[in-house]
């Protein structure tokens, strides 16, 4: 039997079940509607994997491991202080979403892409947002990502948005989903979701035949064309580059998977000159010129004329090419402001105030450390809340109350009170769980998970890759989900039906 065959119930009729001490443990389940009856979209999969033998699921998984590291699929761990570079963990029970639960997500997504993004040519232009007070400006203002040097500047056709990746989670007492946080700047992940997605192909082939899963191939074809567009002269072929901090970059695997599978260059801040406001790239030939920068460095370092002198990441003087109308960047510089954790708070409101319209999707219920009554009910509750410092990502900044000790609750309050803007809390959302699998035990296991989509914008409608990166917390317990902080990931299958 080859190793990527399926093992049918009647080829193995009397094997070790791995989800014999299953225990969907009072969570939501993603695959099982109660203990030992799969939903009806994880029929096939369910079936594939409860009559595998223990030894053939784990060499399927070693062959997975394999294929990420031959492949360099890792990321950087900078909190060890050494940078550690580490395989992507990868569980191979994928997360798989009937067609109904999906169109409703998808309907949540482009409302709130758009919104996002008419804000973002609000806050930077005629500013109607503040002067209507539906937020207030001092919060706006006093967002550390808020660029003042982008008043005024008009994007290429006015996208600001041009990749968003925004977080979901689905609450276990309702089963509803809900937006976590959005991510404006430089959403990074993708390439796992594009990667993973090849491994499982090749390890259940069939399994994708029987559900009739959505590609999700497309992806780098119809970001390259939304790049394309951006060109500021027009033309059939401009020059598109992206922009990349080097090889110590944690997500520089997805820098040069991208700029590969869309067929432009990869480039570092030293490869990119400017001269009279025009960004050229050096070449064995000479200057070529650039039009459309994806830039994956954040806005502080990507010029030291107009943001941080220190910088050696970024090209001096592209923002005054920028601003002269030269070169088209995205995502567009100034997006942070509307990632902002405690900005997140206001965006139902920015649906109904730009679209006039009722979010599909709701927020987590947000307290603003900012407001003093807000600070007051979190300092009194910390034990019970999940707090977060604004401008923080990958699971830094964070206090978890429910399993925080003494000392760390001691510190958060002291911070909190310091600085209190820079600071937002959260009721702790029992996280759906999803079967993953433990080593450990050989075993399938019940582990939280959460779903970061991928949406483009090209101005007029919103693309979104059919489900997206499905972030898993492997260790028992956890609902911290980021691989920062021991998390991993899984496939995600979105079916064409209902089952």
């Amino acid at each position: 039997m080859g190793i990527l065959e399926i093992v049918s119930p009647t080829q193995a009729p009397h094997v070790k079940n791995l989800f014999g001490h299953y225990d969907t443990g009072g969570f939501y389940d993603e695959m099982f509607s109660s203990p030992g009856v799969p939903r009806p979209h994880f029929r096939h999969i369910y079936q594939t994997l409860s009559t595998m033998r223990p030894e053939v699921f784990e060499e399927r998984r070693h062959l997975a491991d394999l294929s990420f590291l031959l492949q360099g699929i890792t990321f950087t761990v900078y909190s060890d202080g050494r940078g550690t570079e580490r395989l992507f963990p990868f569980d191979l029970v994928p997360r798989i979403l009937p067609r109904h639960e999906w169109d409703h997500i998808e309907r949540g997504l482009t409302q709130r892409v758009l919104a996002l993004n008419l804000f973002l040519q609000d806050i930077y232009g005629p500013q109607r947002i503040l002067k209507d007070r539906k937020i207030p400006r001092p919060l706006v203002l006093s967002c550390r990502h808020f660029r003042r040097e982008m008043i005024g500047i008009q994007p290429p056709r006015g996208i600001y948005t041009h990749i968003s990746g925004i977080d979901l989670v689905r609450d276990s007492k309702t089963g509803e989903f809900y937006v976590l946080e959005d991510n404006l700047r430089t959403p990074s992940g993708v390439s796992y979701v594009l990667e993973n997605r090849l491994v499982m192909t090749r390890t259940f082939p069939r399994a994708f035949e029987l559900d009739q899963v959505l590609p999700i191939s497309h992806y780098p074809a119809e970001l390259c064309q939304i790049l394309r567009s951006l060109s500021p002269h027009g033309g059939s072929d401009p020059v598109i580059v992206v922009l990349t901090p080097g090889i110590y970059n944690s997500a520089y695997f997805e820098h040069s998977f991208l700029a590969q599978q869309m067929g432009v260059e990869l480039v570092e801040g030293r490869d990119l000159v400017v001269d009279c406001d025009v960004v050229y790239m050096k070449t064995i030939r000479g200057l070529t010129r650039v039009d459309v920068i994806y830039r994956r460095i954040d806005d502080e370092f990507l010029d030291s004329l107009a943001f941080r002198s220190d910088s050696l990441l970024g090209v001096p003087g592209l923002i005054s090419a920028y601003r002269a109308g030269n070169v088209a960047l995205a995502n567009a510089v100034g997006n942070g402001v509307a990632d902002d954790k405690a900005i997140y708070a206001f965006v139902p409101e920015f649906i109904r105030y730009y679209l006039g319209e009722e979010p599909v999707l709701r927020n987590v219920e947000t307290y603003l450390c900012s407001r003093p009554d807000h600070l007051e009910y979190v300092l009194a509750h910390l034990e019970e809340l999940v707090v977060k410092a604004v401008g923080e990502s990958g699971g830094y900044g964070m206090l978890i109350g429910p399993s925080a000790d003494g000392a760390q609750i001691d510190a958060f309050r002291r911070h909190l009170r310091e600085d209190p803007r820079n600071y937002i809390a959260q009721p702790v959302i029992p996280l759906s769980r999803c079967a993953s699998y433990d080593p450990a035990s050989g075993e399938m296991a019940g582990r939280h998970i959460d779903l970061r989509p991928y949406c483009l914008f090209d101005g007029e409608k919103v693309i979104i890759v059919p489900g997206g990166l499905t972030r898993v917390a492997l260790k028992p317990g956890s609902l911290v989900v980021n691989s920062s902080q021991g998390g991993g990931s899984k496939d995600t299958w979105v079916l064409r039906g209902d089952a």
